[in-house]
């Protein structure tokens, strides 16, 4: 928190990330990355989709060691907007 305003935050649904922001402001300071550390805390695997249409996301979750494991040419509303499934091994 900076002056009492958020940098970001995650939403899990089991393993899944249902959603992670950060602040556009605050990219490349470590925060998206500390978010997931403190998933990962209680978590053995981790999962996300990202929409294919937005590389700085899907290359963020790349280089923190997610690899695509599908691809949906829809996304969950059945929109044109294909969907990457990417999963974190355990191991990573």
């Amino acid at each position: 928190m900076a002056d009492d305003q958020p940098l970001g935050f995650i939403g899990f649904n089991e393993n899944h990330v249902e959603m992670l922001f950060v602040d556009p402001e605050q990219h490349g300071q470590g925060i998206g990355r500390a978010l997931l550390d403190f998933g990962r805390q209680s978590r053995s695997a981790m999962s996300v989709d990202v929409n294919e249409q937005n590389p700085q996301a899907t290359g963020f979750y790349q280089h923190y060691g997610f690899v695509q494991t599908d691809r949906l040419p829809l996304d969950g509303e059945g929109r044109p907007f294909p969907l990457l499934h990417m999963s974190l091994p355990a191991e990573a």
